[in-house]
Formats: structure tokens, C-alpha cells, sequence
């Protein structure tokens, strides 16, 4: 049966020809005969890479990941490698998580690396993926691939591809090398392996990583202190308990309770919905246990270990989860503080993303350091390292619960975030306080913030129109209120123009284009709408803000809050 999408039906044929193996065109009959439309939706398009580099739905098709759409684009990377570097052999180092066929197309990865004669280290196991940002550097590679659907569910796979700057693929690299992939047929891809240039590494890395990771997240705290912080934790079936449980106890954490059903690695992620430590849902085993033992804190990271969701103890003595913009704020002011204490010299710099709390301007105007706001994705926060070498990147995150401590890893990092909370909450301690009246103390100090994200799920080819035209109606009939508050500036970044609504002025902004939109209210909200670039989601991220006296005001105030983001919800119909 011949589909109607001229396009479509001369991808499938060509998939049906001897190029693919029995197995691949096999699958492709199953669905020509039971599943039309998920045939359509594995050929309709080409998978691209996105803020988080390639990932997608496991299985047969161009708009799948597989061993001919991963073959294809590590075929074209080492054509770019071999071109960019001519004088020397190009090293490529390789990481997996615990998703679904990540070890087996981590070795295939490695067999079209080395048949190209391209050094590969690849990892034995599974390892988190800040390891893998660090590892590039650490063995002098010239880039380096995790094979890692981040939290995104069972059923899809990705390959996030480093430079050797250990940061993930930033301009002009990535759309040099997205070049050389599209100007490749599936029959150039070089399949047999040269074994001898594949290098098996685990242990090699895994203890100057520990090292590198207590030394950068290790403080003030006790040692006393350190043994008498409760922690629970869980690595949500991933990556994580490869490397935080040891790190932990490296930097002298005793307490620490695994939670035991979910620390085996499991692609299926059984014992959670979805294994992203945004949704509290994620964390519900963690937090039954922590109350049954009266733990200090309670963090999770997801399955690639470079995001974490963590409670603490409120001021009632309930664990209170906090969202990423609150996790940031607090990290990002003890890093402050200790380098203040240590003396600041006045390069220092801390980043965070157009999407994130306004409150991270606030710190860095408190402590007289840079503030740099960049595109969603860690990725344009270690390019910001590279382009101010003169600089020193103190640390900097984004609501999506990643933060990075330091450059010695170019990517958020919850191996080291982990240990940062955990000295927060045992230093807190030695001061007779909290985790949670810290970040009370912050809202006194630099305004009250109080955000909401609202993600909407829309899959498939007809999901991304529905998308693409959310944002065209919001360009071209931008609301002039917002819940009540009149907007005062729009900032559109795929025009690069940010408008004064009042005298209608405009300036340029200075970023890359995105497809991103933010209004300002007269009232210091903050709305901004982003379609995903590794998901079929729709994003709106809500900021709302407004003094706070004194912190026994706060429950006061935040309801205040509270009622302001409903009220923008249900202007924007996001209810």
C-alpha cells in the first residue's frame, strides 16, 4: 500500500531496499499491515537535534532512533572530526545510561567511531553524563557521546554529542556537522569495527571524577555536622548509583539511606510514571521513606544523573519539596557567600537562562558579580566559559532542576549538586538553621519569586502544528494584559527584538534565535512560552514576584503569589 506523502512513501522504500538489514524491513512490513499511522509518524520527518541534542522514539524509521539514523550521524561526525583535526587521530570518549538499548547502540556508536579510525573509549557500564562531559577533557578527546534519553519515558533513546571543551554542540559546530550527516547516504555508514582501537574504561575515570567532584562541592560543613545530616536518596532506577552514594561518602556523609527499590538500573523505570525528578510524583518513595526515618533532605536525580529534585524540612517539620528555581537560588547564594568569604576578585560570573528566575539577577547585583542569561539548555552556559576565558564561572542553573558548580564539568551536573545541597543542609545545621529558612532569609532579602511551570503535551505531526501555531497566534495577537497586569515588554527571540509596549520602542537582542516568547507586566511577572526542543511539549513558564517583610510573612505573601499565577493561567486558558 502505497502512502499518499509522495516523501514519505520514497523514505520507506528506500528502507526496504538491501542497504537495511532483514530485521529493519521485517518491522517496516509489520506496520505497513497493522500500524499506518505509526508508520507515518517513524518516516514523515527526519529526527534533528535539539537543545539536547538528538532524541526520539526507539524504532524503525528517519524520525526514529536506530542503528542506521545513529550510524548516520556518528558516520558524519567522523567525517567532521577527521577534517577538522587532520594532524592528529581523533579520540572520541562514550557514555550510556540505563535506557533500553543504550548499551548496545553505545557499541555501535564505538564500531562506526573505530571504522573510521577514530580512537574510542568507551565506558564498560553505565555511567552518569557529567562523568562523560568530564572524561572528554580529562583523556584529551576531541568529543565525546552519551547515549541518553535524559526523563524522558521508557520508549525513547538519544545521543547528545560533546566537543572538547567537554560542552555539549554549540554554533558553529552544530550545524557544520548536521551538514556533513545530511549530505550522507545510510549506504556510507561504516558498520565494521577496528577493535583494537576500541578502549574499555570504568574505574580510570570514575575515581579523579570523585575527586574532582568532593573538592568543587565540599565547603564549610562539620565533619560533625556532615555525619549527623540525614539523607535519603534515590537514583530513580539510573545512572547516579554508580558514582553518589561513593561521592557522599568520600566527602564524609554518613547517614545516607538508599531507596532500595528504585537504585537498581532499569530502563523501564518501574516503580515510577515517569522517571523526571520535576514531578514530585518521582519522589514519592524517597519522601515516605525520609519521613519514616526523620531524614534532613530527600534527593533524586534522573536517569542520566545530571538533574536533581530535592525536599527539606519547612518550618513545620514537613518535608517540603522545592522546585528548581528555589534549589538554584539557594546553591547559587552559598557558592556566593563562600567566595566572598574566600574574597572576591572581580571576574566572577554566574549564569542562568532566559526561562529561570529573575531572582539570579538580584544575587548577582548583591554580590557585586556578572550576571549572564542565556538560551534554555545547558549547553549555552559552558559556551559561556569558553567565550570569557578571562572570566571565572562560579556556578548556574536553570529551572529545570540542573546546576552546574564550577567549569570542571561543562554540563549540569547532579553528581555534584547532590553534594552541594547536602553541605547546605549540614552547614545550615551548624548555624542553628535551615535549608528551607536560607532560602526564606533569600526572599527578605532580594524579593519574594514564586514560579510555575506548565508543560503541554502534544505528540505526533499533527501535535507539532498545533505547536507551531500556539506560537503564531501569540506573536500575532501578543495580549496587551496578562491575569490583570498590563504587559509592558515583549521579547521575541526568533525575531531577536525585544518592544517596549508603552512608547513602542524596540532593541536588539543580542542571543542566538529561538523559537522563544517572553512578556513583562507593569507588576514584574513574567510569562514566557517555548516550544520543547527534545520533546512534544509546549512549554509556559510563569514568574511572579512581590516583597517579603519579614519571613513570618511568608505563607501570607505566597498566597498572594499563588492567586497571580492562577489568574495568568486563566487568562492564558492554561487552567
Amino acid at each position: 500500500m502505497q502512502h499518499k506523502d509522495s516523501n514519505i512513501q520514497a523514505r520507506i522504500d528506500e528502507w526496504l531496499t538491501p542497504i537495511f538489514d532483514t530485521t529493519t524491513q521485517q518491522e517496516i512490513h509489520n506496520l505497513q499491515n497493522t500500524d499506518p499511522k505509526e508508520l507515518e509518524e517513524s518516516f514523515y520527518k527526519n529526527l534533528e537535534f535539539g537543545t539536547g541534542g538528538m532524541r526520539g522514539i526507539m524504532g524503525v524509521g528517519t524520525n526514529r532512533i536506530n542503528k542506521y539514523t545513529l550510524g548516520k550521524n556518528t558516520q558524519g561526525l567522523s567525517n567532521y572530526l577527521k577534517r577538522t583535526f587532520p594532524e592528529i587521530q581523533p579520540k572520541a570518549v562514550i557514555a550510556y545510561d540505563c535506557r533500553n538499548q543504550s548499551d548496545t547502540l553505545a557499541k555501535l556508536v564505538a564500531d562506526v567511531f573505530s571504522a573510521n579510525g577514530i580512537k574510542v573509549f568507551l565506558f564498560s557500564e553505565l555511567r552518569p553524563t557529567p562523568e562523560l562531559s568530564f572524561a572528554v577533557k580529562e583523556l584529551g578527546c576531541q568529543c565525546g557521546i552519551v547515549l541518553t534519553a535524559s526523563h524522558n519515558p521508557p520508549e525513547y533513546n538519544g545521543y547528545k554529542v560533546y566537543w572538547e571543551d567537554g560542552g555539549q554542540l554549540v554554533p558553529p559546530q552544530d550545524a557544520e556537522i548536521i551538514q556533513e550527516i545530511d549530505s550522507l547516504t545510510y549506504a556510507d555508514i561504516k558498520f565494521d569495527a577496528t577493535p583494537e582501537l576500541i578502549e574499555l574504561i570504568d574505574d580510570k575515570i570514575d575515581q579523579v571524577f570523585i575527586e574532582r567532584s568532593v573538592k568543587n562541592g565540599s565547603f564549610v560543613a562539620t565533619s560533625e555536622a556532615k555525619k549527623q545530616t540525614k539523607i535519603v536518596f534515590t537514583s530513580l532506577h539510573g545512572t547516579s548509583i554508580t558514582l553518589v552514594p561513593e561521592t557522599l561518602k568520600q566527602a564524609g556523609y554518613t547517614d545516607v539511606h538508599i531507596v532500595a527499590e528504585q537504585a537498581s538500573p532499569d530502563g523501564n523505570f518501574p516503580t515510577v510514571v515517569s522517571p523526571n525528578p520535576e514531578e514530585p510524583e518521582a519522589l514519592e518513595m524517597a519522601m515516605k521513606l525520609a519521613r519514616e526515618i526523620d531524614a534532613d533532605i530527600v534527593i533524586g536525580t534522573d536517569p542520566d544523573c545530571d538533574r536533581l529534585g530535592i525536599a527539606v524540612k519547612n518550618n513545620e517539620g514537613n518535608l517540603q519539596l522545592l522546585n528548581g528555581n528555589q534549589t538554584m537560588v539557594t546553591m547559587t547564594w552559598f557558592l556566593l557567600e563562600h567566595y566572598k568569604m574566600q574574597g572576591l576578585k572581580g571576574n566572577e560570573f554566574i549564569a542562568s537562562t532566559i526561562v529561570s528566575t529573575p531572582m539570579m539577577r538580584n544575587l548577582a547585583e548583591a554580590y557585586n558579580v556578572d550576571y549572564k542569561e542565556v538560551l534554555t539548555g545547558f549547553k549555552w552556559i559552558a559556551k559561556l566559559i569558553k567565550d570569557f576565558p578571562d572570566k571565572h564561572f562560579i556556578g548556574g542553573g536553570e529551572e529545570s532542576f540542573g546546576f552546574m558548580v564550577g567549569d570542571f564539568v561543562r554540563d549540569k551536573d547532579a553528581v555534584t549538586a547532590t553534594l552541594l545541597a547536602c553541605e547546605i543542609v549540614a552547614y545550615a545545621k551548624d548555624k542553628g538553621s535551615s535549608f528551607y529558612n536560607m532560602l526564606l532569609d533569600l526572599y527578605t532579602k532580594h524579593g519574594c519569586y514564586k514560579e510555575s511551570l506548565i508543560s503541554l503535551v502534544k505528540k505526533g505531526r499533527d501535535g507539532a502544528k498545533e505547536i507551531q501555531q500556539t506560537m503564531i497566534d501569540l506573536r500575532t495577537k501578543a495580549p496587551k494584559e496578562i491575569g490583570g497586569e498590563k504587559v509592558v515588554l515583549i521579547e521575541d527571540y526568533q525575531e531577536s527584538t525585544s518592544e517596549n509596549t508603552q512608547d513602542h520602542t524596540v532593541t536588539t537582542l543580542d542571543v542566538p534565535k529561538s523559537n522563544v516568547l517572553i512578556f513583562y507586566t507593569e507588576e514584574g511577572s513574567k510569562i514566557a512560552a517555548r516550544p520543547s526542543g527534545t520533546e512534544p511539549k509546549i512549554k509556559f513558564y510563569i514568574s511572579v514576584q512581590a516583597p517579603l517583610k519579614e519571613e513570618s510573612d511568608y505563607k501570607a505573601v505566597e498566597t498572594k503569589l499563588d492567586q497571580k499565577i492562577h489568574a495568568i493561567k486563566s487568562d492564558l486558558k492554561l487552567d
